[in-house]
């Protein structure tokens, strides 16, 4: 209602009053698209299944191909809270992720995971940035921290894993199905 009464206004005046309604008339409608992205959470772009493949660069400096499977499962109605199942396999290495992270009005990130081919679980925190995540998890014996960074049906994550033994490094690339 307020933009149309701008635009009515805007019309029926002169030149530089109608380029200063346009200037207007713009930052309205940059407020109102910040107003919905804030609203739709940080989580909202996540929401549903992706796969893709990668590479796993384990501790002696050893690669291996590996294939992934994501679900994102959106909760409640502010987009603020995700379920995420993550299972990846190579030749040699698998492993079930299981998580459930909340973000905060300022975007920080806490949640709790599991892993259960392994049978370990521990809390993870971290942000949000636009597009891109970081969250360090961790738990007595194993830390590990996931970057992600989404760009329409494209996301590209990497794990750096301290402890356990097991793997130093994995990046992968997921497309959305």
């Amino acid at each position: 209602m307020m933009i149309r009464f701008a635009f009515s206004y805007c019309r029926s005046s002169g030149r530089a009053v109608a380029t200063a309604c346009v200037v207007l008339l713009a930052l309205w409608a940059c407020a109102d698209l910040r107003q919905v992205q804030a609203a739709a959470g940080p989580f909202a772009g996540l929401n549903g299944r992706w796969s893709g493949t990668g590479i796993i660069r384990q501790q002696g400096g050893k690669t291996e191909r590996i294939r992934c499977n994501a679900n994102y499962r959106l909760l409640g109605s502010t987009q603020h809270e995700v379920d995420i199942q993550l299972s990846c396999s190579s030749d040699s290495y698998h492993f079930n992720l299981v998580s459930q992270f909340r973000a905060d009005e300022s975007n920080q990130i806490t949640g709790r995971w599991t892993e259960s081919s392994r049978n370990i679980g521990g809390t993870g925190i971290g942000y949000v940035r636009g597009n891109r995540f970081q969250i360090h998890i961790e738990t007595s014996a194993f830390a590990a921290t996931l970057h992600m960074v989404t760009r329409g049906s494209r996301q590209s994550v990497t794990i750096d894993s301290q402890g356990g033994g097991e793997i130093a490094n994995v990046s992968l690339t997921l497309h959305r199905h």
